[in-house]
């Protein structure tokens, strides 16, 4: 080995060490993540902001099945959906049958998505959200809406520009606290 492939070397592992160290999520935690996502969908707000207001039951559901696939599931996803569905008195299964797709894609490409950073998962989140978006808007047209306007899809770009400084706020929340014993 030449010497520069060995500083290389110990310069990737000290990085490894360095990096941060999170603990486990526990049921409760995402249950709750997911009843505060809940909440902030259903806060009441002016129709200029309710535009750009994004699927926060969506992101939360992205991140923990990208975090913790083992622990978000379909059955979760789709009761989180029937509750959107009965909160926004909308076609009951519309938002069930989005969120069951994001489990879906996210589960797709999760391995993919873990390799990134937040910064660089927004983009690829961005496009699920899209997604969700045109099976919610598929789902109401076939029971007789009308198709929404283009200001519909703001949500999708709020959403992308949230899913950094949201997944940090979660990871923050796991991250171990460091142990005042040790050396």
């Amino acid at each position: 080995m030449t010497p520069e492939r060995i500083k290389e070397n110990r310069s990737n592992k000290d990085n490894y060490f360095g990096q941060d160290v999170y603990i486990p999520a526990s049921n409760w935690f995402i249950a709750a993540s997911l009843v505060a996502a809940l909440i902030l969908n259903f806060l009441p707000l002016q129709e200029d902001i309710l535009v750009f207001r994004p699927d926060f039951v969506a992101i939360a559901i992205a991140y923990w099945n990208i975090s913790h696939p083992h622990k978000m599931g379909m059955g979760v996803a789709f009761g989180m959906g029937l509750m959107m569905d009965v909160g926004n008195t909308g076609i009951l299964g519309q938002h069930a049958l989005a969120y069951c797709v994001i489990v879906y894609l996210t589960l797709i490409f999760g391995r993919r998505l873990r390799l990134f950073n937040s910064m660089q998962q927004a983009p690829q989140i961005g496009l699920i959200l899209l997604i969700v978006q045109i099976v919610i808007v598929l789902v109401a047209v076939s029971g007789g809406s009308a198709l929404p306007d283009g200001q519909y899809f703001f949500a999708t770009v709020t959403g992308t520009l949230l899913w950094a400084p949201g997944s940090f706020l979660l990871a923050t929340l796991l991250k171990q606290k460091p142990d005042p014993d040790a050396l």
